[in-house]
């Protein structure tokens, strides 16, 4: 997996730092195209509210809950998506 190339604001942190039952709004999706495009066709755009439901017992994968849908997202998936507190 590649580095990212940007720092983003204190503010923001990775989707897959959040804790079980914690809220925030996605604030940037900075991947590579393909991922992009899929992770945005599952409804995860800049400005959605996500909630982080539960991990799997070894941390991956995790469950999210967006836009009344419950999401399967792998740990290394999760971390391209910035949110920022709700």
């Amino acid at each position: 997996m590649n580095p990212r190339q940007h720092h983003p604001p204190e503010a923001t942190r990775s989707l897959d730092l959040l804790a079980a039952g914690e809220r925030a709004v996605i604030a940037s999706v900075d991947c590579p195209p393909p991922i992009a495009r899929r992770l945005m066709e599952l409804g995860l755009i800049p400005g959605t509210e996500v909630e982080m439901i539960r991990r799997a017992p070894l941390g991956d994968p995790m469950e999210i809950s967006a836009r009344g849908v419950h999401l399967s997202l792998r740990r290394s998936e999760a971390r391209w998506i910035d949110v920022a507190p709700v």
